[in-house]
């Protein structure tokens, strides 16, 4: 008979999971929150605009092709992507802004304009993040974090002093503008950290950015939520939404049975893609491995207050993705790192998917999707997110030249609230735990539970961290872990 898998959540990693344990024989169900699967990833409608709620930059597409793969089939045959060019736009002030293209010699030439030299400064540059993406993506993060030794090989021991210097001293050393400097820190970001705080060895990020470039999937980043879970269902994976998990019940150190809202479930094996955090909350506290005194002590990646907007007007001097570094980067990461609190003047991105896509908006119309990181925890108020959205609106509009507050006919804001509610995420994080040195592989919480024999972990707080191709990789991992313990 087979045994049963319940999974808690429906995000990227509890679905790669699931289609990994489904081919291995497992009878698996996977019980969601929310209406609709996808956990952070998931979509928002209205009027004729279409929105990631979540996720909206593709990255890494080798990550996407070798999980498909794995099933033998490949992302084409569930969606269409395109390489974005540009991939970016930065805007450092008025009128003053960098496109970076999307083939390494066209950002080459980019380099060369703003700093002579710089062009082979960028090439040696690139080339070491190239060879540390191979080492990263290809081999390391594909260890499950159960041994410090998954880490030493002679390849790594050649790079030791790499994760012990930063991306920051790194950049700096090699480039002296400081907008070229901000561009080249930015890819780092994803993983939750400040650049200063990054070992140098995840510039594979750069690479990840120049040398394979960015990408968006027709109608959305929720086309690859939609894929995997068509290919779970198709290997017989049953999914339920509207099913909020009250109860990990626990007899002996095992796992016995979930309770949700409306339901009880019995299973051999508990999967959790959950928040690792609120996971926990649901066990008997004795069965609990890491106290709120070892949460509280993690380095979290940032929140974020997010806007979902309709404007009746196509937006001028913006690409697909634009970020917006006008601000003082180090003054706004003390307000996240240092000293939480609201920043003051917020560095923030913008994302038009209807400048590529014109699925995501009526026509003649655009779709805008703005976001602000924020330290995890702020008090969070409406007050406060009318605030910021006049700031970054009134700021959109002076840098880019143009009137749009005017042309807004809706806009949805998302913050740390939400991520609470929403996700029961710890403090209303968006992005789980900072990849930094002392929270890098084996270092992060384990995928599985030290105290409950059959109850394991997988998702951005876990193994290897934070991001979409991280969590698909995550899925992976965990279900290569219960296959080898059951």
């Amino acid at each position: 008979m087979k045994k049963k898998v319940i999974i808690i959540g429906s995000g990227f990693s509890s679905l790669a999971a699931s289609c990994y344990l489904a081919k291995a024989g497992y009878n698996v169900t996977i019980l969601e929150k929310n209406s609709t699967v996808g956990g952070r990833a998931r979509q928002y409608k209205n009027e004729g605009f279409t929105f990631d709620i979540g996720p909206t930059w593709y990255w890494m597409p080798d990550v996407f092709e070798r999980f498909f793969a794995d099933f033998n089939t490949k992302p084409s045959n569930f969606y269409t992507l395109e390489k974005l060019n540009p991939a970016y736009s930065v805007y450092f002030d008025k009128n003053d802004y960098i496109t970076i293209e999307d083939s390494l010699e066209k950002i080459c030439n980019t380099f060369e304009t703003v700093e002579k030299g710089s062009s082979t400064q960028l090439k040696k540059f690139i080339n070491k993040a190239k060879d540390n993406y191979n080492i990263a993506i290809k081999d390391l993060v594909y260890n499950p974090g159960v041994s410090p030794l998954e880490l030493v090989s002679l390849t790594t021991l050649k790079r030791l002093n790499q994760f012990f210097s930063s991306v920051k001293n790194d950049v700096r050393k090699a480039f002296k503008n400081d907008r070229l400097i901000k561009i080249l820190e930015f890819p780092v970001l994803f993983l939750g950290a400040k650049p200063s705080n990054t070992p140098s060895f995840y510039n594979f990020m750069n690479y990840a950015d120049f040398g394979l470039g960015t990408y968006h999937p027709k109608k959305g980043m929720y086309q690859v939520i939609l894929a995997i879970e068509s290919l779970a269902k198709d290997l017989g994976v049953t999914i339920k939404t509207n099913a909020a998990v009250q109860k990990i019940n626990v007899k002996n150190n095992f796992a016995t049975q979930i309770t949700t809202n409306n339901d009880s479930f019995k299973a051999d094996i508990i999967l959790s893609g959950a928040d690792y955090w609120h996971t926990e909350t649901l066990l008997d506290k004795n069965y609990r491995q890491y106290s709120e005194n070892y949460w509280n002590k993690k380095t979290f990646a940032p929140s974020a207050l997010l806007f979902y907007v309709g404007f009746n007007k196509k937006i001028k001097n913006v690409s697909h993705h634009t970020l917006f570094f006008d601000v003082d980067f180090d003054v706004h990461a003390k307000a996240i790192y240092d000293d939480p609190k609201w920043p003051e003047k917020p560095l923030f991105y913008a994302s038009f998917p209807s400048i590529t896509d014109s699925s995501t908006a009526p026509k003649n119309h655009e779709a805008g999707i703005f976001l602000i990181p924020l330290a995890p925890g702020l008090n969070d108020t409406k007050e406060l997110r009318e605030t910021y959205f006049k700031k970054i609106i009134s700021r959109l509009e002076d840098l880019t030249n143009q009137k749009v507050s005017n042309n807004i006919v809706f806009k949805k804001s998302y913050c740390v609230n939400d991520f609470i509610k929403d996700y029961n995420s710890y403090k209303g994080n968006a992005y789980g735990m900072a990849n930094t040195l002392t929270q890098t592989a084996f270092l992060r919480p384990k995928l599985k539970s030290k105290k409950v024999k059959n109850l394991y972990f997988t998702g951005q707080l876990t193994v290897p961290g934070p991001g979409v191709p991280p969590s698909l990789i995550s899925g992976k991992l965990v279900s290569e872990l219960i296959t080898k313990h059951h």
